[in-house]
Formats: C-alpha cells, sequence, structure tokens
C-alpha cells in the first residue's frame, strides 16, 4: 500500500482511492484479530482474580478466605511485575500516573507488557485494563502487517496499530466510539486528517465488537465483570442552584485530592526505582496491607480495595447511602493510598479506580445539604476521572455513559464537574520546564537492564 493512503495532501482525494479502501478492510481484520485477543486477555484476567481469591483459598481448605491471603498474593504481584518491568523489553508498558497514552507498540515489547498486565489486574494491585489493551491491540497489529508485507510505510502502519487500538480498548468500554473519543483525545488528534484516522479505527472497532459479543453468546461467558456499563442510580430530573454550587466546589476537591495521589505515585516511583528488586514487592505488599488494614477496621472485605473497582461498583451503589460515613471515609483513604502505589510502580490504567473513587466519594458527599446521591456520584466520578486522565471529552462521555439509567439531568453537572477539575488540575501542574523528575534509571545490575522512567516504546 502507497504511502499515499493517508497522505495529508488533499484528505478527500485520499479517502475516495483505493488505497485508502484496501486500508479500511485491513482495519476491519485487524479488528476481528484484536478483539478476540483482547477477549482471551480479560477472561484470562477474570479467571486469574476468581482461581487466586476463591478456588484456590478453597482448595487449600482455607475456610473462609483467611485475612492475610493478600498478602503472599501480592508478593507473588511485586515479583513478576518486577521481572517484567527489569528484564523484559518495554519495561512493562508506561507509567499509569501518566494517564493514557496513544502510540504503536513495539511487538517485542508485548511478553513484558502481558506479563506485567496479568500480575497487576489479575492479582489484585489497584489499576484498570485499558492501557494495556490499547498496547496489546496496537502491537498485534503492527506484528500482523510485518508479517504480511515488511515494507508497509511508518503513515500506515501507524495508523493501522491505531485502528487495532480502538479495537481493543472499546471491549472494555463497551463501545467502538467511547473507545475512539479516548484514543483521538490521547493522541492529540484533530484537523484534517482526523477523518482519515477515524474511520478506520471505527471499523476495526465496530467489526471487533461484533466478535468480542458473538465470543460471549458462542462461550457462555459474560463481559459483565469487566466491562463498563451503566450503572444504578437514583432518578434525577430536577436541578438547583445549590446543586451546581457543590458541584463546583467538589470538583476542586477531587482535582486536588487527585493532583496529591498522583504526586505521592510519582515520588514513590521515583524511590522504588533505585532498587526495583526489593521494592517493586515491597510496594505490593504495602497494597496488600492497606486492604487487610481497611477490612479489619470496617469489616468489609479487602477486594474493596484491591483490584481496578469494575466489578465493585455494583455492590457498593447497591449500599448506597446506607453505608456508614466512617466506612466510606475509610475507604477513600486505604482504596486512595493503594491506587496511589499502584500507579507509580505497576502497570496497567488509571481509569477505573478513579470512577470507583469518585462514587464512593459521591456516596459521601450525598450527606451534604442539598444534595443527593445521583448528582454526588455523577460529579465526583466525572471530576475524578478527568483530573487523572487530562481528557475532559473522554471524561464526560463516559461519566455521562454510567450514569445513563438516572436521567439526563446530571448532564449539565457533569459537564460543569469537568470543566473545574480539568481547570484546577491544569493550574497545579507545573509548567513543562518545570516539572518534576521522572523516576531514574535502575542501578546498573550484572545482566539486568537499566530501568528508565516512563518507557517511550509505546502505551500499557
Amino acid at each position: 500500500m502507497s504511502e499515499a493512503a493517508v497522505s495529508p495532501a488533499d484528505p478527500g482525494a485520499t479517502m475516495r482511492s483505493k488505497p485508502y479502501r484496501v486500508l479500511l478492510v485491513l482495519a476491519a481484520l485487524l479488528g476481528v484479530l484484536v478483539s478476540f485477543a483482547s477477549w482471551c486477555f480479560l477472561e484470562l484476567v477474570h479467571w486469574i482474580q476468581q482461581e487466586v481469591y476463591q478456588t484456590l483459598p478453597s482448595g487449600l481448605g482455607l475456610h473462609p478466605v483467611p485475612w492475610w491471603w493478600p498478602l503472599p498474593v501480592l508478593a507473588v504481584a511485586g515479583v513478576l511485575a518486577a521481572i517484567a518491568i527489569i528484564r523484559l523489553p518495554g519495561h512493562g508498558g508506561h507509567i499509569p500516573y501518566e494517564g493514557i497514552k496513544a502510540g504503536a507498540t513495539q511487538p517485542a515489547d508485548l511478553p513484558g507488557i502481558v506479563l506485567a498486565a496479568l500480575a497487576t489486574l489479575g492479582l489484585g494491585l489497584v489499576l484498570g485494563p485499558e492501557a494495556p489493551l490499547i498496547a496489546v491491540g496496537s502491537g498485534l497489529a503492527v506484528l500482523a502487517v510485518r508479517r504480511v508485507r515488511k515494507d508497509t510505510p511508518d503513515q500506515v502502519m501507524a495508523v493501522l496499530a491505531g485502528s487495532a487500538a480502538f479495537a481493543a480498548i472499546a471491549t472494555v468500554f463497551g463501545s467502538p466510539v467511547i473507545g475512539a473519543i479516548i484514543l483521538i483525545e490521547a493522541a492529540g488528534l484533530g484537523g484534517p486528517m482526523l477523518p482519515l484516522i477515524l474511520l478506520p479505527g471505527l471499523m476495526s472497532a465496530g467489526i471487533g465488537s461484533v466478535v468480542f459479543i458473538g465470543m460471549g453468546h458462542w462461550t457462555g461467558l459474560s463481559s459483565a465483570a469487566y466491562a463498563l456499563s451503566p450503572i444504578s442510580l437514583p432518578a434525577f430530573s430536577t436541578l438547583t442552584a445549590a446543586e451546581f454550587g457543590w458541584a463546583i466546589l467538589l470538583a476542586m476537591a477531587a482535582a486536588l485530592a487527585v493532583f496529591a495521589i498522583r504526586d505521592l505515585a510519582r515520588r514513590s516511583a521515583h524511590v522504588v526505582a533505585r532498587q526495583p528488586w526489593l521494592l517493586i514487592p515491597a510496594a505490593a505488599l504495602a497494597v496488600a496491607g492497606l486492604a487487610i488494614g481497611f477490612a479489619q477496621i470496617t469489616g468489609q472485605p479487602a477486594d474493596t480495595v484491591l483490584f481496578s473497582g469494575q466489578d465493585a461498583f455494583g455492590s457498593l451503589l447497591k449500599q448506597g447511602t446506607a453505608v456508614s460515613l466512617s466506612t466510606l471515609a475509610f475507604l477513600l483513604l486505604f482504596k486512595g493510598l493503594a491506587w496511589s502505589i499502584s500507579l507509580g510502580n505497576f502497570r496497567g490504567g488509571p481509569t477505573f479506580p478513579a470512577l470507583f473513587i469518585g462514587a464512593a466519594a459521591g456516596l459521601l458527599a450525598a450527606h451534604l445539604p442539598g444534595f443527593s446521591e445521583t448528582p454526588a456520584v455523577a460529579v465526583l466520578m466525572a471530576a475524578a476521572a478527568v483530573s487523572i486522565l487530562e481528557l475532559p471529552l473522554s471524561a464526560t462521555i463516559i461519566t455521562l455513559l454510567l450514569t445513563a439509567k438516572a436521567g439526563i439531568a446530571t448532564a449539565p453537572l457533569i459537564i460543569v464537574a469537568v470543566v473545574v477539575a480539568y481547570l484546577t488540575i491544569k493550574t497545579l501542574t507545573p509548567a513543562p520546564g518545570r516539572a518534576a523528575p521522572t523516576p531514574p534509571a535502575t542501578e546498573p545490575q550484572p545482566g539486568v537492564s537499566s530501568q528508565p522512567g516512563p518507557a517511550s516504546e509505546g502505551p500499557g
């Protein structure tokens, strides 16, 4: 395929060209491949979680699961993550506190990215699957295209890798459109070139979604445990001035809290990178300790602090405002610290823990005078999401999807919260010339390659 297929000279002529139509067909085929691989990856993560936290302790005669069980599990997670980050190419992907990154992943980096993600997501650290899915999708696309034609132009390769990433991330957000919006914002795409890249991406994600849905139908396995879907909140139809006031104040507070969490993540990554073989497992044990501490103090399951929070939305919101204020406060403290440690030292996506923490904070804020559960949860989920992703349109669309069952009256509050939180984060973030240093390279060890700060090879 010629490089003219994605030439910016005349986007309209390019879209009418035969090479561009061939590119759309390739994007569709890659969507099938990548969606199947993403389905397998997510099912494997879910299977590991079930086996490690339910089947294994039961098989060992531990009834009920003992309070100390997260300690050995997360110690193993730390060792596996350290191997992926230090030993394998790609360093397991980029550091999650940087948000979501778009870009082509080199196939050689895939083993390390997959190992780091399985250790992180499957064994209970506080991150989500979206960043590894982007990396796996784009890496598989690069590998497949190179197998077919090694001399594929870089521009075409970049478009196909991006299209595959659309398909991969659509599997967990439950919509090709949401995946497209996230990656368009993350990559900073725009102008006349946008349709040239958007069409292959939507084609790949749309065809891939058919495969993803079909796999669930054929196998009988449900994606409900890991795919984003609307949550149950009380119906909401009337807006008041007080709710707008609370939305502004709480969005600013959420941005301040997420900024502090990211700053702690950055500082912990800087420390851990000095002795990663020792301190990465220690960081995992710290997450286990926080989960155990929360369980002992509140009587709630340790799993509430562990994992990304995707499959805990239902149980949390089902209890609603019946959850005690002290339990919610401890949840925000312990989950926030565990998320911060995970953001700085492990590999995965930041989105789902942000949404879960926002939902928990919303249940707490629902007790404020003149406020109620639905607007409080919507506002704080939106503010937390945009504060960690710094993608305002994506945060808005995701929150609107999650709160769709409650009615459209939350939309103005969500938009206000996103704008206020985004401006607050941008005000707090140092200018590029004064940005905080990234984690240093690890000290050279015999037979061990140095670990840089954020990996530049691609997302993960």
